[in-house]
């Protein structure tokens, strides 16, 4: 018992301490960040080869008509974005809302505010793309109560305490993922209404019914925010980070459907999907690659929706 109380508080103690470093490096001036940048970039790609394989094997898969030289261009400007994305998350911590508003333009909060007037709430699909997790600023010029759906880090509580507190530091909430469905639903009188932040791109954690074709691949998706859409007829925007320049960004939220009750739960996840390959495209290196996306199979007897007729 002793043995194991000890192994408990000796991994505790760990996480506070690198949780105090990410805290010091947050305070680095961004010249100093981004030499820290470049060296991580190096170490992930050509040193330790940090999922190289599954970074290519995605690539290649979702770009079939690009040669091998390309895809390593795509591979080289990966990971320098992914080294920075994450060094500008942990800057996140201490960023003034001065500097932050200098370096992100958002586009759309206008229109998503006409539906907060009329006392609607709205979802907001986003996606692992540019810098996703700089958004929270917007909370500061919208209507809406930002609250942004996430996954726990069940196993490591003192970085999900950290996470949290830079996603909040504006005014946005986090919700977990098992307490979002009364999020969803609504809000209560007098409360401003909610702008549900949901990353529709992830791997759901278990085989779900919808398959559809996502960059050349079959993938399946969460399903279930769609019906409640439907059912609300909460207008869907979504949520799309665009890189300018190394520390600047424009985000953008763009209505995509504004009447779900219109479509078929079917017709939704397609639209979203194909708005989200159509922005990968443009810049492929900005796209979290390294996540094994594609890992699962779709079971026999699973329809795959493609939208043609």
């Amino acid at each position: 018992m002793e043995d194991k109380a000890s192994g408990i508080s000796f991994v505790s103690l760990f996480r506070h301490f690198y949780i105090a470093l990410l805290k010091g490096i947050s305070r680095l001036p961004f010249p100093v960040l981004y030499l820290i940048s470049d060296f991580l970039a190096f170490l992930m790609y050509r040193v330790i080869g940090y999922r190289t394989d599954v970074v290519r094997t995605n690539l290649e898969r979702s770009f079939p008509e690009k040669s091998q030289q390309e895809i390593k261009v795509i591979m080289h400007r990966f990971y320098r974005y992914f080294a920075d994305t994450t060094l500008e998350t942990i800057k996140g911590y201490s960023i003034s809302r001065k500097e932050l508003s200098k370096r992100v333009i958002y586009k759309g909060i206008e229109t998503m505010n006409v539906f907060a007037e009329q006392g609607r709430s709205i979802l907001l699909f986003g996606m692992h793309y540019g810098n996703w997790e700089w958004s929270g600023l917007a909370q500061l010029t919208m209507k809406h109560q930002y609250q942004v759906i996430y996954n726990p880090m069940r196993n490591n509580p003192e970085f999900d305490v950290f996470m949290r507190q830079i996603r909040e530091r504006f005014g946005a909430k986090t919700v977990p993922v098992h307490k979002s469905g009364k999020v969803v639903l609504g809000y209560r009188s007098g409360e401003a209404p909610n702008c549900v932040v949901l990353a529709e791109d992830q791997r759901p954690p278990s085989v779900t019914p919808f398959w559809t074709t996502f960059m050349n691949q079959e993938a399946c998706f969460n399903v279930g925010v769609e019906k409640v859409a439907r059912k609300t007829r909460q207008p869907i925007f979504l949520h799309h980070c665009k890189r300018i320049k190394r520390g600047y960004y424009e985000m953008t939220f763009s209505l995509l459907v504004e009447n779900p009750a219109e479509l078929s739960e079917q017709e939704i996840m397609l639209t979203y999907v194909r708005a989200i390959e159509e922005r990968i495209r443009e810049a492929p290196e900005y796209y979290l690659w390294s996540h094994r996306r594609w890992k699962q199979v779709r079971p026999v007897g699973y329809e795959l929706v493609t939208g043609d007729r």
